[in-house]
């Protein structure tokens, strides 16, 4: 029986608003901005610094800034009272949630390495939302962006995101043999949900 429905998305294509929308027709848990809010609560930090660091990794002058602060005897000292937030933190306080979310089950995740850290639960349904290109440089100009700021944000954040996988997972994102269904979202969102709510009913009778 499926209690665990993950969600990953790339950028633009509406993922998070198709998570909303099965998390609602289901009655489910959502945990997006939620997982977000809690991460924060965990580090005692703000939730946008926990934000600058979901789903890709630290630029190359701050991990040698870690590296360093990790190697000197006055980093290490003084690391403690810096309270640095940074992708290795964040990842690990996710990593730490995610079997605590998947236990209590009825809920939908977005992203967050979420698929890849569930993915040998039998009660899990992995879904990836993806939509060409120019109609996720739609949807993020519906967002207000402009045309130029989306197609900069839809070519820079999944490389990110890829990055980040590649980094803490070790494959390529987004390694199509992790999801049991991979969704074109310009079928529309409504479509979408009702392709995953089917395909979930039926996997879980199989």
């Amino acid at each position: 029986m499926i209690r665990v429905i993950t969600i990953e998305r790339e950028y633009g294509s509406g993922g998070g608003v198709i998570a909303e929308k099965l998390a609602a027709r289901l009655g489910w848990k959502l945990w997006d901005q939620l997982l977000t809010r809690e991460i924060a609560r965990r580090m005692d930090c703000e939730c946008h610094a926990v934000e600058k660091h979901e789903e890709r990794r630290d630029p190359a002058y701050y991990r040698l800034l870690k590296a360093f602060m990790r190697g000197s005897h006055e980093g290490s000292q003084n690391a403690p009272r810096l309270k640095m937030v940074d992708t290795e933190c964040v990842r690990e306080v996710a990593q730490k949630m995610m079997p605590e979310i998947a236990q209590a089950g009825n809920c939908v995740i977005v992203g967050r390495g979420s698929a890849y850290y569930l993915c040998s639960r039998p009660d899990a349904f992995h879904v990836f939302i993806y939509a060409p290109f120019h109609e996720r440089v739609r949807r993020l100009q519906a967002t207000g962006k402009s045309e130029k700021e989306a197609e900069e944000l839809a070519e820079t954040v999944d490389r990110d995101r890829a990055d980040f996988i590649k980094r803490y997972f070790n494959v390529d994102w987004p390694s199509r043999h992790c999801f049991h269904l991979m969704v074109n979202s310009a079928v529309g969102d409504d479509v979408a949900v009702e392709i995953i709510l089917d395909a979930v009913a039926r996997y879980g009778k199989s």
